[in-house]
């Protein structure tokens, strides 16, 4: 008879392949449960806040130890890699910022070391909360929930855009003054005649809300994406028994393909950085224009 009320217990707990992808797409949160409407700001996302933060200190260490480490003479493997990229941002940005790079270039640099190291999060085994779990229980520590990609939360990568956007204003302010700016926003694209200010305005409002909003939906819509296949990869490798599956189609369906997944993640993890860091380039290089 215990056997059978085992049997059913443990049918009960049984997760489904819905509740399995939502478990892993839910952060911990200050509140200890999900949020429950679109918009609320007294929900913190304690995981998207610990494991951005690690990576942009990770991010900045890598390069205070380029910087020590670089040497006049042959550079070795590290330095060369890292004087490849910032030659690279670099030339991006004299070609876009036509004015003091200073700071903007030391930030793009920064941006794209970020951004790639926040991606690369996303090749860590989906389940790995679970192995961690066991390991902490035994100190009397569980984690309900953990999101370990920032750039899957929307939180973060809008917050990233909106920091982008406040550069931009920054700029513009500092650039053009503040009467430079509002004359340009009443005066371009059609002309600086006082009946087309209205729609002067209108265009440059949808344009500042359309910069900031595309910008975190790309790179969130992107690595959202690859997220969510390397879960159904999961639970095709484990053909939704949840179980370790040793069969043929359990290799091919979780070993093969998601070192396929995997490996061709890497382009996309590569490419979404690069791509907010010529975005953040060009919007801050707008700034700095005149119209």
């Amino acid at each position: 008879m215990s056997s059978e009320v085992h049997q059913a217990h443990a049918a009960a707990e049984q997760v489904t392949p819905t509740a399995y992808i939502s478990e892993h797409l839910q952060n911990l949160t200050n509140t200890g449960g999900p949020q429950s409407s679109i918009i609320d700001f007294s929900v913190i996302n304690l995981d998207t806040i610990f494991w951005a933060s690690l990576m942009g200190f990770v991010a900045v260490l890598i390069l205070l130890i380029a910087a020590r480490r670089a040497t006049p003479g042959v550079p070795g493997r590290f330095q060369c890699l890292v004087e490849m990229i910032v030659e690279m941002v670099d030339t991006q940005a004299k070609s876009i910022v036509h004015g003091n790079r200073t700071f903007i270039a030391p930030l793009a640099l920064f941006v794209f070391f970020w951004v790639i190291l926040l991606n690369t999060l996303d090749l860590i085994p989906v389940d790995w909360v679970l192995g961690v779990n066991h390991f902490i229980e035994s100190f009397g520590v569980h984690v309900p929930h953990h999101r370990l990609v920032p750039t899957t939360d929307l939180n973060a990568t809008m917050g990233m855009s909106l920091s982008v956007l406040l550069l931009v204003f920054f700029y513009s302010f500092k650039i053009k003054g503040v009467g430079g700016f509002l004359h340009e926003l009443v005066s371009a694209p059609f002309g600086a005649k006082w009946y087309l200010a209205p729609f002067n305005l209108a265009l440059n409002i949808i344009e500042y809300l359309a910069k900031g909003v595309s910008l975190g939906m790309r790179l969130f819509g992107n690595m959202y994406a690859g997220e969510l296949v390397f879960l159904l990869i999961a639970l095709l490798g484990s053909v939704w028994t949840f179980n370790l599956d040793l069969s043929l189609f359990g290799l091919v369906g979780h070993v093969i393909a998601g070192s396929a997944w995997a490996i061709f993640h890497i382009l996309v993890i590569l490419l979404q950085a690069f791509i907010f860091m010529m975005l953040t380039l060009v919007y801050i290089g707008q700034a700095h224009s005149h119209h």
